[in-house]
């Protein structure tokens, strides 16, 4: 039995040897990168029995990102690489100050050969969680969003606990696209992580208590509005609380972060932890991702994350 398993897409991303204008740019680093995949990865690292369905080009990037994968602990079973398709890139932009832009090269996805039909039921029958994002919806909004509501389906079936990150990337789609879509999804979905901003565009609210309101209508049960360098505020049946953010060392990209926190969350809820600590854990894994450059090389190991919030000691030698 798998703790988690996610349904998703992934990329070669170039990340720019300096920072600045991408236009200036000569150089880039190539790394492993797309939301579900950083998500699967920083669950793997904390502990978690984690599989990732999805499909890559039958090219040397593809063969690429599998390696990596596996090597991560990842399972692999439902991956497969097929001919006539390349795997996506994406380009990325970092400024000085940590913020940035990515840029896209992702149609024709070796993902299109992912079909309702292809679906293992047994896989996901097999997990506890099932977490999908809205930035797979985006990239085939017809196709994807059926196959996500198919596994989604799948997943309460089988009494699988069903995660939604909205994830939403305006580059792939438009605001009234992504909220016709992602709003189809939400009757199935247990935990809601988001933003202020992808609340605001799903519900029409930003108030908490209105945010709130809007997820039990939809019989969302627990979540977190993540709320950048302010923290997060989170539910669940019985409360809602707010922890502050935690400082990171510094800011050098912040790309990931927010699948950092993902993945915490959902370590803690499968740990049932008290929403106060879950919500301490994630944002600590937040703050560290940020401090290191990549998509997922600064996702941590759940001894370094304790290490972080003083539960355990580090010994330096």
């Amino acid at each position: 039995m798998k703790d988690v398993i996610t349904l998703g897409d992934a990329m070669i991303t170039f990340n720019p040897a300096v920072k600045g204008p991408m236009k200036y740019v000569q150089s880039f680093h190539r790394n492993v990168g797309g939301a579900e995949l950083n998500f699967a990865i920083g669950c793997a690292r904390l502990g978690l029995s984690t599989g990732w369905i999805s499909r890559l080009g039958n090219d040397e990037f593809g063969r690429h990102i599998l390696n990596f994968v596996r090597g991560e602990g990842v399972d692999i079973s439902e991956v497969k690489l097929v001919d006539g398709y390349p795997t996506s890139l994406n380009f990325k932009e970092i400024m000085e100050d940590g913020s940035g832009r990515t840029f896209y090269y992702r149609e024709k996805s070796p993902t299109e050969t992912l079909t309702v039909d292809s679906l293992n039921e047994e896989y996901i029958r097999q997990a506890k969680v099932l977490h999908v994002t809205g930035v797979f919806a985006a990239v085939d909004q017809h196709k994807n969003v059926e196959l996500i509501k198919k596994a989604c389906s799948l997943a309460k079936k089988h009494n699988v606990l069903v995660s939604l990150d909205p994830n939403i990337r305006l580059k792939l789609w438009s605001k009234e696209e992504a909220r016709t879509a992602l709003t189809t999804i939400l009757p199935d979905v247990d935990v809601l992580l988001t933003g202020t901003d992808e609340a605001e565009l799903l519900f029409g609210v930003t108030e908490m208590d209105d945010v709130l309101a809007k997820c039990r209508e939809f019989g969302i049960r627990y979540g977190a509005i993540k709320l950048g360098s302010d923290g997060a505020a989170g539910f669940d049946p019985d409360q809602v609380i707010h922890k502050g953010a935690v400082k990171p060392r510094k800011v050098v990209d912040t790309v990931g972060a927010g699948d950092g926190f993902d993945a915490g969350f959902i370590y803690g809820l499968l740990q049932n932890w008290d929403l106060d600590k879950i919500l301490r854990f994630a944002n600590t894994i937040g703050a560290m991702v940020v401090s290191v450059s990549g998509d997922n090389e600064g996702l941590p190991y759940l001894e370094d994350v304790l290490v972080e919030t003083g539960e355990k000691k580090f010994i330096e030698r």
